[in-house]
């Protein structure tokens, strides 16, 4: 009895839920954070998403790019310049008294040609709406670039996470093992347990060590895949994780719905269909190319010092190399074809991804569901049987050790499907381009 009541303690702290972890750095971080934000940053993952959003810097290249290529639509729908032709004639002056000259006072004549270009009607629009349409398929490729970079932020703090509560299970188990020794040290002091018993625990205890140091590490490279996402120095301060985002309701994550959210909302599909419209604006003025060009002018004739005739010009281009228009035509049919195929592709692959992580999402709710109602307690009930057993000199110190590993599985396995139901939840909002 006496022996049982000095184990209680041990039960008591393998069946009680993880205690937080004392306040302070998560191993590779920086000592010490400069501000308020700072202080914060970790914490959940709207503080990383936010942070990001601001200074990702693929996220912002590729905003730059869309902004340039925004730039090119005045000037593709605008009027070529206009062009001014000198023509002296008669610069040797023949049939006078006075010598060669290039002054246009001193010449012959003088001819001013101020020509405009006029594309042909309809051209200038398709150009314009084509360069529009590449605009926004330049703004759809950035909108993927965030939604990409936002998952994977999503995904690194939900394993950031993980590794924390990991981390602290450990240690608690590692906690138990040491008061767990010291009862087994006593009985076989007592010669009450074999010394193999002893042996077996230390052997327990640095298997635990050995997962602490793995653990610990892959929190660091949690740490430094945030920090780079967030382009900040791999060492920089993060703060230990609180509490991961609420899972939605099962309500919401209808297959039907969903899909139809991705087909509106995804930015891949956006930027494909300003793709496709921008071939077809291509198309289309690869057919208008059969109709020529025009270009005008207004010719003003300076004879000496005065400008005494005006004349008119009309240019006209001839489009007579047909064969390499009908080649153009069929390129531009071909484009569109090849654009229209891609995006059926894209959205066939984003569909099937999108049910993929669907069913993982619900299979690790049911397993996180079936760990937390049933394995959980039924270890924690295996535990209390073999420490009586054990106390007893019923069972030996293998299965004693087993029960508490069952327990430790369960924990790391809640802990494991938390962590992906926040991964497989990151990739359904990248697929649908927003936040369910």
């Amino acid at each position: 009895m006496n022996r049982t009541l000095r184990i209680l303690p041990l039960v008591l702290a393998a069946l009680l839920p993880p205690a937080p972890a004392a306040a302070g750095d998560p191993p590779g971080s920086a000592p010490i954070a400069t501000n308020a934000q700072e202080l914060a940053l970790g914490k959940t993952v709207e503080s990383l998403l936010d942070y990001a959003k601001a200074r990702n810097p693929e996220y912002i290249a590729m905003q730059m790019e869309a902004e340039a290529v925004q730039e090119r639509v005045y000037p593709v729908g605008a009027l070529p310049d206009p062009v001014l032709r000198i023509e002296l004639e008669n610069v040797t002056n023949y049939g006078s008294n006075a010598g060669p000259n290039i002054l246009p006072g001193r010449v012959g004549d003088t001819k001013y040609t101020l020509m405009q270009a006029l594309p042909f009607w309809g051209k200038r629009d398709l150009r314009r709406e084509a360069a529009e349409s590449a605009a926004e398929a330049a703004q759809g490729a950035a909108g993927t670039t965030w939604t990409e970079q936002a998952a994977r932020i999503k995904t690194s703090f939900a394993q950031y996470f993980a590794d924390v509560r990991l981390i602290r299970l450990t240690r608690e188990v590692i906690d138990l093992i040491d008061r767990i020794e010291r009862i087994t040290q006593a009985r076989y002091a007592n010669g009450l347990v074999p010394q193999q018993d002893a042996i077996r625990v230390q052997v327990e205890r640095t298997a635990m060590r050995n997962e602490l140091i793995e653990l610990e590490m892959e929190q660091h490279h949690m740490q430094s895949r945030l920090n780079a996402l967030l382009s900040r120095p791999s060492h920089s301060f993060l703060a230990e994780p609180e509490r991961l985002r609420p899972l939605p309701a099962m309500a919401s994550l209808d297959h039907l719905a969903l899909e139809d959210r991705l087909r509106e909302k995804n930015p891949q599909l956006f930027a494909d269909d300003a793709r496709i419209r921008t071939a077809e604006k291509n198309r289309d003025l690869a057919y208008k190319n059969r109709y020529p060009d025009l270009t005008v002018g207004v010719i003003p004739i300076q004879t000496r010092n005065q400008v005494n005739e005006l004349g008119l010009m009309l240019e006209l281009s001839i489009p007579l190399q047909q064969e390499s228009r009908r080649s153009q035509e069929r390129e531009a049919e071909k484009m569109l074809d090849a654009v229209r195929a891609r995006r059926e592709a894209t959205a066939n692959q984003l569909l099937a991804d999108l049910s993929e992580n669907l069913a993982a999402l619900d299979a690790a709710r049911r397993m996180e569901q079936l760990a937390q109602t049933s394995l959980l307690p039924q270890a924690e009930l295996t535990f209390q049987a073999a420490l009586a057993g054990y106390e007893n000199g019923k069972i030996d110190f293998a299965t004693l050790l087993d029960a508490q590993r069952q327990i430790r599985k369960a924990r790391q396995d809640i802990i494991k499907t938390q962590a992906e139901q926040q991964a497989r939840l990151a990739d359904i909002e990248r697929l649908i381009g927003e936040e369910l």
